[in-house]
């Protein structure tokens, strides 16, 4: 078996003394091992695989603030601030606070300040107050009671606030 291996090689029939051909299929390996230092050189510079959204479940009732850099999905009741990347208030979910993201889906009911880069309620979105978005998208059975601003960089909370009626 090892002859035959020999055999399928490319390479010169010189070349069949094992001892000439050992270090050979070493250095091959020894090849992408160097390769493997810039591939882990490569891992630093790239960006980090995304990590899955943290969800809180239904039965869950938090009282306190939330703040993350990744994504964050709201299934049970919030009582505090939410900041996050991409934020999705589930159909069942009630947010009590300021909902602060890059991206903001509501499905579920939101009392308190939306901002968001983009802003989207649903046909299941109930909103009560403000919201100051760049994008915004309303669909067609949404409730919404409040103010509707747009702004260029609504994450800025040093920003103007909204007039009061």
């Amino acid at each position: 078996m090892f002859s035959k291996s020999k055999i399928n090689e490319p390479g010169t029939p010189a070349a069949a003394g094992a001892s000439t051909d050992a270090p050979k299929p070493a250095s091959s390996p020894a090849a992408p091992a160097p390769a493997a230092s810039p591939a882990g050189d490569f891992k630093s510079s790239a960006p980090k695989a995304k990590p899955p959204a943290s969800q809180l479940s239904t039965d869950l009732h938090i009282t306190g603030n939330l703040k993350t850099s990744g994504d964050i999905q709201i299934e049970g009741t919030v009582d505090g601030d939410i900041r996050a990347h991409l934020l999705t208030v589930g159909e069942g979910a009630t947010v009590n606070g300021e909902c602060m993201a890059d991206d903001v889906v509501v499905n579920g009911r939101i009392v308190g300040t939306v901002r968001g880069l983009k802003v989207r309620l649903t046909s299941t979105a109930r909103v009560e107050g403000d919201i100051i978005h760049k994008t915004i998208a309303i669909e067609s059975g949404a409730h919404f009671e409040g103010s509707v601003q747009r702004q260029d960089d609504p994450l800025n909370t040093a920003s103007k606030p909204l007039p009061k009626a």
